[in-house]
């Protein structure tokens, strides 16, 4: 609550700061409209534009409007199609959202990491905590496709390769999921790969499994046992609840006659980097050449077309 309670109010101080603004600007307007300063004019122009970058901020902020939007969120990635080149696939996008989140100001955390057999990895999860964590990157789920020229075979041949990321909030409580301690199976085992100085040494990792639907949670990079577990159970609550959302999404989609059937082949955005460079969203049609840029991180520009174009959807 009393994070909500900072949120609320960091929102609050925005628009009073615009109303400010406006009001700043609508004096400059009328002195520069009584005098013939061309400095005036230059700084009318600057403040303007400044005032029009806020207003879209602004209103792009109404359109996280969802009721789990202004959380934080886990973000897993998992290699789909594509061997070896997919798990760098997946390695590739580990590494884009990581550095999204840090230049957002997002804390970032790795929860679960699985090693691909000779390059890459085969799935990942990230905890990412800052102001509307979950409701950008929610724009990011689905399957990303990426089409180059493989690293990983002697002809350097054209390899498609796929992998998909999920997108869940992170809630301590939701009338959605309820998680009963019999419906669960819990195991642990011993950590490996990325950790602490506790790794291998101790069976510290935990692997939740929900019997009803069958989903599998593992953490094996927080210090404990306990705490490995609680982090577990809040990725499977998550999990749970995007899945119920997914499902209210689809339902009323076939209320209006709008359904897609969201299957691991219709992917969502596609990564060109051979023959020419360029990345589109299938989705929004928002594309850039700029390859580079993106994967290092700079997907705002998706996520704010996404959001735009998803008004209604929710």
């Amino acid at each position: 609550m009393l994070q909500r309670l900072t949120r609320l109010k960091a929102e609050v101080e925005q628009w009073t700061s615009l109303e400010g603004q406006l009001v700043g600007l609508g004096e400059l307007i009328e002195l520069a409209s009584t005098e013939d300063d061309e400095s005036l004019r230059g700084d009318l122009s600057a403040e303007l534009n400044a005032a029009r970058r806020d207003l879209e901020q602004r209103e792009l902020g109404l359109l996280l409007s969802g009721r789990y939007d202004d959380g934080d969120t886990f973000l897993s990635i998992q290699a789909g199609m594509g061997g070896t080149d997919a798990q760098d696939w997946a390695e590739m996008l580990l590494r884009m959202y990581t550095r999204w989140a840090e230049a957002r100001g997002f804390s970032v955390n790795l929860v679960d990491q699985s090693d691909g057999d000779e390059a890459g990895i085969k799935s990942a999860t990230l905890e990412v905590r800052g102001p509307y964590a979950y409701g950008y990157a929610r724009a990011e789920a689905g399957v990303h496709r990426l089409i180059r020229l493989s690293p990983f075979n002697a002809a350097h041949t054209r390899q498609t390769s796929f992998a998909r990321v999920e997108v869940m909030p992170e809630v301590d409580d939701a009338p959605e999921v309820v998680i009963k301690p019999d419906e669960i199976r819990v195991d642990v085992f011993r950590s490996g790969g990325h950790g602490g100085q506790s790794v291998n040494t101790t069976d510290s990792a935990v692997r939740i499994t929900h019997l009803p639907t069958g989903l599998v949670v593992t953490c094996q990079n927080e210090r404990s046992q306990l705490q490995n577990r609680e982090t577990a159970l809040r990725v499977l609550r998550g999990r749970l609840l995007e899945r119920e959302l997914q499902r209210q999404s689809e339902e009323r989609a076939r209320l209006r006659g709008e359904y897609r059937d969201a299957a691991f082949g219709s992917q969502m955005r596609t990564y060109y980097l051979h023959p020419s460079t360029l990345v589109k969203d299938h989705r929004t049609d928002y594309e850039t050449s700029n390859v580079q840029a993106v994967l290092d991180g700079q997907i705002d520009g998706f996520i704010e077309a996404y959001l735009r174009w998803n008004v209604g959807e929710g």
